[in-house]
């Protein structure tokens, strides 16, 4: 008998519409084997004969989701055969992909097709239905990702940072940070594991050389790092996250979302973002996303 391989197993899930057709795509890119709508029985025959493939297959992809109606009825079947993996010391992910219900109506609407719950014609009812299955699946997850803002090529983007080869991919080491700044009058962030408000800080706003500049203008980190409060803050909340991120780590996580909030994501929240990645990167895969500074940019922040 063949010798069994170690393998890098990504579940990939979540709600329909959120992109998980585009995720799968990248994966595939990226050297994953990929599998849709795999029914949860045949995972262990999957990952078995990926095992005995001699190496040649090392990062498996599957996808399931609510296609599969009899399977999500009940969260019993992917339990069972999740804890067989387990009992066997394969290790796995769960990435799971999920929208707001507007964004995901609005997609249904302009694809035109037909969402696998919908059976009265009403898309956000069978939205809430698959939400409402999926909540006990999204708790288990490694990664979520809210696409609700996101294009493909940002959605690529993220997928890339968290699931390509790096130097140590092979050892096991797969955590990866998104730092990412918001505005508050947009809303938080709904992938978000950490959401700091850093809206005690000076607003260059109300400087009217500043006004209409971002936080990755050097005039703005001038302003705001020439108070002593902003570089006690950076340096006390980078080591708060030097702490916490070996645990996480411990605990199985994959992949972190550290949002930094002020009002309208333009100036505060910008700043502190690149210089908390900077602060971060020399020890952790770290990517900067910066929600709504094209918004900021056309508004100002308030």
């Amino acid at each position: 008998m063949d010798e069994k391989q170690p393998i890098r197993l990504v579940i990939v899930t979540g709600l329909s519409g959120a992109g998980k057709s585009q995720a799968i795509r990248c994966l595939e890119d990226l050297g994953f084997f990929c599998v849709d709508n795999l029914p949860p029985s045949l995972i262990p025959k999957i990952t078995e004969l990926c095992q005995q493939s001699n190496g040649k297959i090392k990062r498996v992809a599957l996808v399931m989701d609510v296609r599969g109606a009899l399977f999500f009825d009940s969260l019993g079947g992917l339990s069972e055969e999740l804890g067989k993996l387990r009992q066997q010391g394969i290790q796995y992910e769960i990435l799971f992909l999920e929208a707001s219900d507007a964004v995901l109506v609005r997609r249904y609407k302009e694809s035109r097709r037909q969402h696998p719950l919908e059976e009265d014609g009403s898309v956000l009812e069978a939205i809430r239905t698959e939400r409402k299955r999926l909540q006990e699946l999204r708790g288990s997850a490694n990664v979520i990702m809210d696409t609700t803002d996101m294009t493909v090529h940002d959605l690529k983007k993220s997928l890339i940072s968290i699931y390509q080869n790096r130097e140590n991919g092979e050892n096991g080491n797969y955590f990866s940070i998104t730092i990412l700044s918001f505005g508050y009058k947009y809303g938080i962030p709904l992938d978000a594991d950490l959401v700091m408000d850093v809206r005690f800080l000076p607003n260059p706003h109300y400087v009217d050389e500043l006004k209409y500049l971002t936080g990755l203008d050097s005039q703005v980190n001038e302003y705001l790092f020439s108070y002593e409060e902003t570089g006690n803050f950076l340096n006390r909340y980078c080591d708060l996250l030097n702490y916490l991120l070996p645990y996480y780590i411990k605990e199985g996580k994959t992949h972190l979302v550290v949002a930094i909030g002020c009002t309208g994501g333009q100036h505060r929240s910008v700043a502190l973002t690149e210089r908390m990645a900077a602060e971060l990167s020399g020890d952790y895969k770290v990517q900067v996303h910066h929600r709504d500074l094209h918004r900021a940019k056309v508004e100002g922040e308030p």
